[in-house]
């Protein structure tokens, strides 16, 4: 299996720390930085659309199978499978987003949790119902 990068994250959060651990908790606007030789790939989106974004949580670590959820140690432990913990075996981050605008091989959206430099790894639009498909 190998996957490859196809842009990263440009955000103001740089600490793991302080981040908000969900977009809907007080999470900045932010810029999907997309490689160039992606561009093509992004043709058709356009401001307003709302944005499944996948990201590879490069600063995860990958041995931990139990957590407390949400880091609180007066819940108890859960597999990490039963949360949302960035700390997992393949750490790879979904995010929804809304695109505010795109500028070239840029698009900024609002509330991204993910932090500067976060490797993406795939964008999808968010499934419409099966008649507006």
């Amino acid at each position: 299996m190998e996957l490859v990068a196809i842009g990263r994250v440009e955000s103001p959060l740089t600490d793991r720390a302080v981040a908000p651990k969900q977009g809907d908790e007080g999470a900045p606007e932010a810029w999907l930085v997309f490689d160039a030789r992606m561009a093509e790939g992004l043709h058709g989106i356009a401001a307003g659309d709302e944005l499944l974004v996948l990201t590879w949580l490069d600063r995860a670590q990958r041995d931990v199978l139990r957590v407390h959820p949400r880091g609180e140690p007066a819940r108890p432990e859960e597999g990490v499978f039963n949360t949302r913990s960035p700390d997992r075996p393949n750490p790879i981050g979904l995010h929804r987003v809304t695109v505010l605008a795109v500028d070239g091989h840029r698009i900024r959206v609002d509330a991204l949790e993910a932090l500067d430099g976060t490797p993406l790894l795939d964008v999808k639009p968010r499934l419409k119902s099966i008649d507006e498909r």
